[in-house]
């Protein structure tokens, strides 16, 4: 038996390999779905891949974004002083003996800040070289000193140390670190004489870097040194009110007639659609309209909080609408059934049971909206609130400005110092975004409930 089958295997050997070119053996079905397995298996790895891949190259760049903001942006928090004998000499003021407010006003403080430049560099003669020391302070030091003197007009006919801003360059150079002792290789347009002041203050101990509170407690300015936020800040703050007293009541109302009230038919599905739609329509468009209705027809004042609430209002009103009927429909069915069973009206339950279980997520949602508000720029700047802004605004029809705008206008200055400030503006933008974010995901963990 044993001969006969190697017989048989043998002919089935020959038969198989004398098998015609285009025949094809039967394959294993397991072995095909191995085989398809194995390419499921190898696509899914290779779109775990890219997925991880996409994630970690959106990290990287944001994490390359923040640093470069960071780093160009911190040095704005500092200034650099520099320390002054100034000689009070009435005579050198121009005051006479008992001055008056008036005259402590018009007095020569420019001139004392000069005369005590010149005592420290006795050695600068020329006419440009003069000019170049006295730019080293910067022009807001006059002020300082008048301030000073106002405060206390006995420190006349005396004299005092002081510390006095610096210009913006100056500043600049000495909190980069560079070589004073090499001008060449220093980027700045300070002259190498004015480098040479620069060096011989600061191996003298004569300067120093503090923390900047006027870019807290100045509004804008044409000189760096004296540019602060805070007319940006609280034109956003007035502004942002304006939103939030507008489009809060306006949206919420809406979403409860759309969602509890109304029927549904054709009229409420075309404003469905159209609340859609306008969540994406560009925001100039809404500063389009501003500028025609607002502006042109009722005569609003131009650059006023209350006209960039009005439109950041309109704009927002669809986000917030979204958000709570969101919150709404999540509200189980049951809660409505349960009130209605104990005789409350359509009303009362919408009031006094529905509307309060959904008010964390409608609260959550205004606060994305707002924070959407507060990072628009382009419809702002239709209404006018591009306007160079100094004066700190005191009301909603005063002329002010948005943060997002004051960082548009120092990105557009060429002086080195306003780099900083650019970068300085979007770091305290970025934290109040980041605020109002956590806000909204503290109030929905802490209101939330899971039904």
């Amino acid at each position: 038996m044993t001969n006969t089958d190697s017989d048989s295997s043998d002919m089935n050997n020959q038969d198989s390999s004398q098998a015609l070119p285009g025949d094809s053996p039967k394959r294993d079905t397991t072995s095909l779905v191995k085989a398809t397995l194995a390419r499921r298996y190898a696509a899914e790895k290779r779109f775990k891949f890219y997925g991880i891949f996409a994630i970690a190259a959106s990290l990287a760049f944001l994490v390359v974004l923040l640093t470069s903001i960071f780093i160009k942006g911190w040095p704005a928090f500092t200034h650099t002083y520099v320390k002054l004998n100034l000689e009070l000499d009435a005579d050198t003021l121009g005051l006479s003996d008992n001055p008056t407010a008036k005259e402590l006003r018009a007095a020569n403080y420019s001139g004392v800040i000069k005369k005590t430049m010149r005592d420290r560099f006795p050695d600068v003669k020329k006419r440009k070289a003069k000019k170049e020391l006295y730019q080293l302070i910067s022009s807001s030091g006059e002020y300082r000193l008048y301030d000073m003197v106002k405060e206390n007009p006995a420190i006349i006919g005396t004299t005092i140390e002081t510390w006095l801003p610096a210009d913006d360059e100056l500043a600049a150079i000495l909190k980069s670190g560079d070589d004073l002792s090499d001008p060449d290789s220093i980027v700045t347009r300070m002259s190498d004489q004015q480098i040479g002041f620069a060096k011989t203050l600061k191996d003298a101990g004569e300067t120093q870097t503090r923390f900047n509170k006027v870019f807290f407690t100045n509004g804008d300015s044409r000189e760096p040194e004296q540019a602060g936020i805070k007319a940006a800040l609280i034109g956003s703050a007035l502004t942002l009110l304006v939103t939030f007293m507008l489009s809060f009541p306006i949206a919420v109302a809406a979403a409860i007639y759309l969602e509890e009230f109304a029927p549904q038919n054709k009229w409420t599905d075309i404003v469905e659609v159209n609340i859609n739609n306008l969540a994406a329509v560009p925001s100039i468009v809404f500063g389009l309209l501003g500028l025609a209705v607002f502006i042109n027809f009722f005569h609003l004042p131009r650059s006023a909080p209350v006209v960039g609430g009005i439109v950041l209002s309109l704009m927002t009103l669809p986000t917030i609408i979204i958000a709570s009927r969101a919150a709404l429909k999540a509200v189980p069915p049951s809660i409505r059934e349960a009130a209605r069973g104990l005789g409350a009206s359509e009303q009362q339950v919408v009031w006094h049971h529905v509307l309060p279980l959904a008010m964390p997520g409608i609260l959550t949602g205004t606060i994305i909206g707002l924070a959407q508000a507060l990072g628009e720029t382009a419809p702002l700047l239709m209404i006018g609130m591009v306007a160079f802004i100094v004066d700190i605004p005191a009301g909603f029809t005063d002329a002010a400005t948005v943060l997002p705008v004051q960082v548009f206008l120092w990105a557009d200055s060429p002086e080195r110092a306003f780099v900083e400030k650019t970068s300085a503006a979007i770091i305290v933008l970025l934290g109040f975004l980041i605020l109002m974010n956590a806000v909204a995901v503290m109030l929905r963990k802490r209101f939330e409930r899971r039904w």
